[in-house]
């Protein structure tokens, strides 16, 4: 069930993809397919997760997944991924996405939140432990 239209604001902080939706990703009214948008929360979600496992990751579970909005051929969207739990081989992901319609009315609405689980995984596609942050951060750094 979608909830009733709500304009909001972007988040301050920089999306971690945007992507605006062909025809293509649309059946013949003009509304994107659900399926397309969870292609591209998966994507966006898979950044941050990559990069905290600091490698290769692999989707093992999609956790929730709301529909708030509908989508439409022309609407600039901007998906915010964030970590929020850090396992042994898993990491948990929010991932919000949010609407830019009639650009130059500046209408923003939320269309989709979803939380999904990916597992690091080896060159051999099985899990492997994910490091510790600071070895992450040194690793970064040059160190």
């Amino acid at each position: 069930m979608m909830t009733n239209h709500t304009q909001t604001t972007l988040p301050p902080h920089m999306p971690t993809l945007r992507v605006m939706p062909m025809p293509s990703d649309a059946n013949v009214h003009g509304d994107v397919f659900g399926g397309w948008i969870m292609a591209q929360v998966d994507i966006a979600g898979a950044i941050p997760a990559a990069r905290r496992a600091n490698g290769r990751v692999a989707t093992i579970a999609v956790n929730s997944f709301l529909f708030k909005q509908p989508v439409f051929v022309g609407d600039l969207l901007s998906f915010y991924a964030d970590v929020v739990k850090v396992g042994n081989t898993s990491i948990t992901i929010a991932v919000e996405v949010y609407a830019e319609r009639n650009r130059l009315q500046a209408d923003t609405v939320k269309v989709t939140e979803a939380t999904l689980t990916y597992v690091a995984t080896g060159e051999d596609r099985k899990p492997r432990q994910i490091p510790p942050l600071e070895a992450i951060e040194a690793f970064s750094a040059g160190k």
